[in-house]
């Protein structure tokens, strides 16, 4: 067995689970065979990336997260690693991304006032959440409707499904961004009738 199969198999075992389904419920609704999905969770499997894909779309996952360590390992990324990449009037480097029963991504964000106004962020799935926490400068973060102008030191938590900004203050600011969304959907809002 090997490490992948092994990881495949937590996943989609942990999904199915966490979903309610039975491994006849997933087998209709993924179109695999019972007995597929049975060597798939016990590791002995070697799923094709279609398979993964099928796997993927029944569990209403992306396919990467069925190939992707979750829980609590430790991880450590020291100053010098990791890229920074540019969006908009910022520039991000991700720091860690963690699934368990919810999706988490952390990341610092920084900011330059030279690069102009920025546009506002439009909305992400609904239940998401911004945790803000300014390490230098100044910025004006959340909701469009509800800004709150942060210093260093300062921290805001604020819905990420509604469209939100944030714009710099001062000639630059850096801030630590943690972005929690919850890997179930969400009880829609039509009414039953």
């Amino acid at each position: 067995m090997t490490h992948e199969n092994e990881l495949v198999a937590r996943n989609v075992r942990r999904f199915r689970l966490e979903r309610a389904m039975s491994l006849g419920e997933l087998a209709r609704r993924s179109g695999l065979s019972k007995q597929t999905l049975s060597k798939i969770e016990q590791g002995t499997g070697n799923p094709t990336v279609e398979t993964l894909s099928l796997l993927g779309a029944a569990l209403d996952v992306p396919t990467r997260r069925l190939l992707t360590e979750w829980g609590t390992p430790v991880h450590v990324q020291r100053h010098d690693e990791g890229e920074w990449s540019r969006a908009g009037n910022w520039s991000q480097r991700l720091l860690d991304e963690v699934y368990g029963s919810g999706y988490v991504r952390t990341l610092v964000l920084r900011l330059d006032r030279a690069a102009g106004r920025p546009e506002p962020i439009a909305p992400h799935a609904p239940g998401t959440l911004h945790h803000v926490y300014v390490i230098t400068g100044r910025l004006r973060t959340g909701p469009l409707t509800e800004p709150v102008d942060l210093a260093a030191g300062d921290f805001a938590r604020f819905p990420g499904d509604i469209p939100h900004q944030h714009i710099c203050l001062s000639e630059r600011a850096v801030a630590h961004m943690v972005t929690t969304l919850p890997q179930v959907r969400q009880v829609s809002s039509t009414a039953v009738r």
